[in-house]
This record gives structure tokens, sequence and C-alpha cells, in this order.
């Protein structure tokens, strides 16, 4: 899995690398995608001939969609969870071989651990900066440093019973993440209510809400991604800050970023969200994740353009 084994693809100290750039990637939507959510067709599968993950083949358009290599980058329970592009991929690749590449998740861990990209982060964020991995590890330091910031906030319990009273009669589910945050799930995106009155609550307690689809989440305002996008780059001495995200918990994150990119799909793209710095991708679903990255990278070449040869 991609942080499942050590990390030497974005290694800082690796043969005496000096790292300049640093690239916080946040996951769904927005680096992998659902069956739905990729806007591409996917691979077929078939119980005689499973494809592992990380296999793909080429598939033809379908419904106006551009031919592309579709891969599966993540399984659950046996089923093919999430895809990418293989064009995608070869950029990721590209971008963990210049820049400190720091995959940035809502995610729980166990989530998290399901993804393979193909690289091997020295870093990884999960549960929204809840944790921070180091060799595909939690660190002992940072989850002692988030326990003592999130005794300023409401209890945990608290905002899960608020969580369990708004959600009565149309959530499918409440559900609490590794023991940090609370999210529901709708069964459909329209049953959710009005957010007024449960952020108000949340609010006063120190805590934010938004929604992303059928999800509604609830998470401490010290809890966010950047807090620890911020650790890794003092650990590694990055001086300029990349970013893509496609949700309102990316926004810290995308702010703080010199340069960032955001997919023309999902949670911001719906409220026509964007600032100065941020560019958008020009095509939604897994082709906006290819050009994401191509962006970022334009960004570095442009920092270090390549030396010319003249004749």
């Amino acid at each position: 899995m991609t942080n499942a084994r050590p990390g030497t693809g974005s290694d800082p100290t690796a043969a005496g690398r000096v790292p300049v750039h640093l690239a916080a990637l946040d996951l769904d939507k927005t680096l992998i995608f659902s069956a739905r959510s990729l806007l591409l067709p996917v691979p077929v599968t078939s119980p005689a001939q499973d494809l592992p993950a990380g296999g793909g083949q080429t598939v033809g358009p379908v419904a106006g969609a551009e031919p592309a290599e579709v891969v599966e980058v993540e399984r659950y329970n046996g089923a093919p969870q999430s895809y990418a592009t293989v064009g995608e991929l070869t950029l990721l690749a590209e971008l963990d071989r210049v820049a400190v590449v720091v995959p940035v998740t809502t995610r729980t861990l166990a989530q998290y651990r399901r993804v393979d990209l193909g690289i091997r982060p020295r870093y990884a964020i999960a549960a929204n900066g809840g944790h921070l991995l180091v060799d595909g590890e939690p660190d002992p330091a940072w989850a002692a440093t988030v326990a003592a910031d999130l005794t300023d906030c409401a209890p945990l319990a608290e905002m899960l019973a608020h969580a369990e009273q708004f959600a009565a009669g149309w959530a499918r589910l409440v559900r609490t993440a590794d023991d940090l945050f609370v999210y529901v799930v709708a069964h459909a995106r329209t049953d959710i209510p009005d957010l007024t009155a449960l952020t108000a609550r949340a609010e006063a307690g120190g805590w934010s809400v938004s929604q992303q689809g059928r999800k509604v989440y609830l998470v401490p305002v010290a809890l966010t991604k950047q807090r620890a996008v911020d650790e890794v780059r003092r650990r590694t001495g990055t001086r300029v800050q990349l970013a893509a995200g496609d949700s309102v918990l990316d926004i810290p994150m995308l702010l703080a970023a010199d340069a960032a990119v955001r997919p023309a799909h999902g949670e911001l793209h719906e409220l026509a969200w964007t600032a100065p710095h941020v560019t958008i991708t020009a095509d939604a679903g897994g082709l906006a994740g290819e050009q994401l990255l191509a962006a970022l990278l334009d960004r570095i070449h442009a920092d270090h353009p390549m030396p010319t040869t003249r004749l």
C-alpha cells in the first residue's frame, strides 16, 4: 500500500537533496475517485479474472468521455473502491521525484492504508490532521500535540450526542473517526436538513461543520490539515508549499500554499470558491486529477527551469 512500506520517494535527506517544494495533496475526488466521480469508464472485472490493486486496462470512450487507461487504487471487502488514471499516477511519480509529496486526507488511518498510489511518501496526514505518519507509522509526538490542542474544544462525546440528535430520522449512520471527529452519512444528499442550528451549536464548542456529498462532518477547529502540513514543512525545511484539494476542509491548506489547484468538481466548485493563487482545472473527474498534477509540476519547473543546450 502507499503508506505501508518505508518511505523513500520523498525523503528530504536522501542523497543530500535539499527540498524546496512540498506538495500537499488531498485524496478523495482530488487524486482518487469512485467509479461515479471518475467520470471515465472503469476497468471491467469479473470473479473469474479479477484485477489486482494497481492493475488496469485501456478503456474506450463512453458517453463522450476521452479514452484513458484507468487503474484500481483501492479495494475494500474484496471489491474495487477507488480509481485513478495511469497518466495521473505517472505525473504523481514525477512529482514525487522533485518535491516532498504529502498525501493529506480526512480519511481514518485504516481507510488511508487501503490506498495504493504507487509511491512511498515519507510523510502523510490522515484524519484531517489528527495523524502525522512518518514512514507509514503515526508519529507519537504529533499525537500528543493534537491531544493537547483538543482540550480547548468541547469533548468528542458531546459532539457525538449532538450529531446523533441532529441525524435522527434521516441519516444512515453516525460515526466517530479515530476518536477525533464525527461524521454523519445520509441515505441521500437531499435528505440532509438545514445545518444552521447544528453549526451554531458546534461553533459554540469550538467545532466546525461542513457537508461533502452525503456526509456531514463535525471537526474540532484545532484539527486542520494545514497544521499538520506546517509540521511537515518544519521538519523538512521546504520553502514553497503547493496544494490541491476539492472540499471546504481543504481551504486552510489551499490558502496557505504559494500556489494551489482545485478540480472543476466537488464541494469548492459548487460554492464557486477560489483565491488569486488558486488554479481551477479545465475538466472534472479523473482528467482533473491529471491536470492538477501537471499544473503543480509546471510551477516547480518554472521555479527551477531546466538548462538548455546551445549548439
